[in-house]
């Protein structure tokens, strides 16, 4: 019996402990920020200009990890497998984290993984050495007709933005292209500047910040033309109907205590009101697109469904 009031009361101070220090949360430990990409591509300058404004909100420090690989999964996993305590976040990119759920098996469950905030949404493009004989998207697919499979396309892995834009063009132009997967958009570009990789895919944010004497875009894959390349066409103005965009945000496990998740959420919040981290947004080309994690959150059925009809078309040879 005493054994038994001993462990009841040891269980009580423990919790006790706990939540207390989930009340002082973040109390003198750095919050671990996972980038599920490599350096230099648009995740990790985004979440790297956001980390000083987000320690200046919580007094906490926030190191960033890059842990690039499997379209994301390495970090997703890698998160689901932090303690859910608050004090390790990671960066959230769709089409990837959902389209890793369709006839694939993960090592984590998408289910345990919740959105902080969006804060950028950013329109896809292919890219191209800036002395490449394609001048345009038709020129492209004039000569991927003619030579099928033997243009490769540098993605950053199975079901990400550029894959899907890639398989819509396929499916709109009847062509058949080759992928190439990269652990991140600078390594993608070196790939293509050494003329491994006939063109890749990038995002229209991640393109501004490039250099023009090396690289042309050939299309942008939105509903009208970016801010960032209003002089850009989109592949729809070139009679390809491919629509495809990168947003990119903050997640934590789900079973953080609310209350963190929330104090998360308002750090978010206020960074990106801070007119210094606009400014320096715009001069990373990141388009900013904020959307609340619960609104983000229940999109997401709506756009799975969408990129599980993408895949059904090119499984089925349509």
């Amino acid at each position: 019996m005493t054994i038994t009031k001993s462990a009841a009361l040891a269980a009580i101070l423990t919790t006790t402990a706990a939540g207390a220090a989930l009340a002082d949360w973040p109390a003198d430990r750095p919050i671990e920020m996972i980038v599920a990409f490599a350096p230099g591509g648009g995740t990790d300058i985004m979440l790297r200009t956001l980390a000083p404004f987000l320690e200046a909100e919580l007094d906490a420090q926030f190191p960033v990890l890059n842990r690039p690989g499997a379209s994301g999964e390495i970090a997703y996993t890698a998160l689901s497998q932090a303690r859910p305590d608050g004090y390790t976040v990671s960066s959230l990119n769709t089409p990837g984290f959902l389209t890793m759920q369709i006839g694939r098996t993960l090592r984590y469950d998408p289910a345990d993984i919740c959105p902080i905030a969006r804060i950028v949404e950013d329109p896809g493009t292919f890219i191209v050495q800036a002395g490449s004989g394609y001048q345009t998207l038709a020129d492209l697919v004039a000569f991927a007709k003619e030579n099928p499979g033997a243009v490769s396309v540098g993605t950053t892995g199975v079901g990400t933005d550029e894959h899907l834009a890639m398989l819509q063009l396929e499916q709109a132009a009847g062509i058949d292209l080759t992928a190439v997967p990269f652990g991140g958009a600078n390594e993608a570009k070196t790939a293509l500047l050494g003329g491994h990789v006939a063109m890749i895919g990038l995002n229209v944010g991640e393109y501004a910040t490039s250099d023009r004497n090396a690289f042309r875009a050939l299309a942008q894959f939105a509903d009208e033309r970016s801010i960032l390349a209003p002089d850009l066409p989109t592949a729809q103005e070139q009679g390809f109907d491919v629509m495809m965009s990168s947003e990119r945000g903050l997640a934590a496990r789900c079973d953080v205590p609310e209350d963190v998740r929330a104090k998360l959420a308002a750090a978010v919040d206020a960074a990106l009101a801070d007119p210094e981290f606009q400014e320096k947004a715009k001069q990373q080309a990141l388009p900013l697109s904020f959307k609340s994690g619960t609104d983000w959150q229940a999109d997401m059925p709506v756009r799975l469904a969408r990129y599980t009809e993408i895949f059904k078309l090119i499984e089925a040879g349509q």
